[in-house]
């Protein structure tokens, strides 16, 4: 079914460090504006003030896993009230460079927090946003990067001063890559895997092609990354 415009999209991306996600969301919101939409592109943790905050503490402070899960569901919620709901709700496409699959991934399989108490705050910060009132918010797709953790740190290294997740090993990068191949299992209607061990065209034809089959985006998408 082709979205309209009336009708709001949410679109997360996903993917360990070093996937080569961020090159090409910029390219993905622009085929939406050539198709005429309006997009909100974001990111977490962030995406307003006070979660802007709170990812520099996320990032930079030394804390203990749960207290990591509560800041990122905490920047998470205000990220919802403020910034994704009012979007959507004028019909708008949200595009966010990681949603909750990231808290999943790094605080539950990289970190080994408890998987069922993330559930039980996912519902908490994600129920009582949008206009049902019983729903819980959810990314209508997630594109998932789906990049070898050795390959990742390749590309990592040599990069930019890491922050504190930046900056793990490569054992907790390929446990992080087993949390996203898990939620990707539990979810597999919303998730594309996108194999990002290839070149960039390549990655983003693949994004490309996943829009347009989901009658997304119209074929022959002309948007290059």
């Amino acid at each position: 079914m082709t979205h309209t415009q009336a009708t709001g999209l949410f679109i997360s991306f996903e993917g360990i460090d070093g996937a080569g996600k961020s090159s090409h969301i910029a390219a993905l919101a622009q085929a939406f504006r050539d198709a005429g939409r309006t997009v909100t592109l974001t990111r977490e943790p962030g995406g307003t003030p006070l979660a802007e905050k709170l990812r520099a503490l996320l990032l930079h402070e030394a804390m203990d896993p749960l207290t990591e899960a509560l800041v990122a569901f905490a920047a998470r919620r205000d990220h919802l009230v403020q910034v994704i709901e009012p979007a959507l709700a004028r019909g708008e496409v949200v595009v966010s460079d990681r949603f909750t699959d990231a808290t999943f991934a790094y605080q539950g399989a990289g970190r080994g927090f408890d998987w069922e108490k993330l559930q039980i705050l996912e519902r908490m910060a994600q129920t009582g946003c949008a206009p049902q009132a019983d729903l819980m918010r959810e990314p209508d797709l997630t594109i998932w990067f789906d990049l070898p953790a050795a390959v990742a740190a390749g590309r990592l290294a040599g990069a930019r001063v890491p922050d504190r997740f930046e900056a793990q090993p490569q054992d907790f990068f390929a446990a992080v890559a087993d949390g996203y191949a898990r939620r990707c299992a539990a979810a597999p209607q919303r998730f594309a895997r996108i194999d990002a061990n290839c070149s960039r065209e390549a990655v983003w034809q693949q994004v490309a092609d996943v829009l347009v089959a989901r009658g997304y985006l119209p074929g022959e998408s002309g948007a290059a990354a």
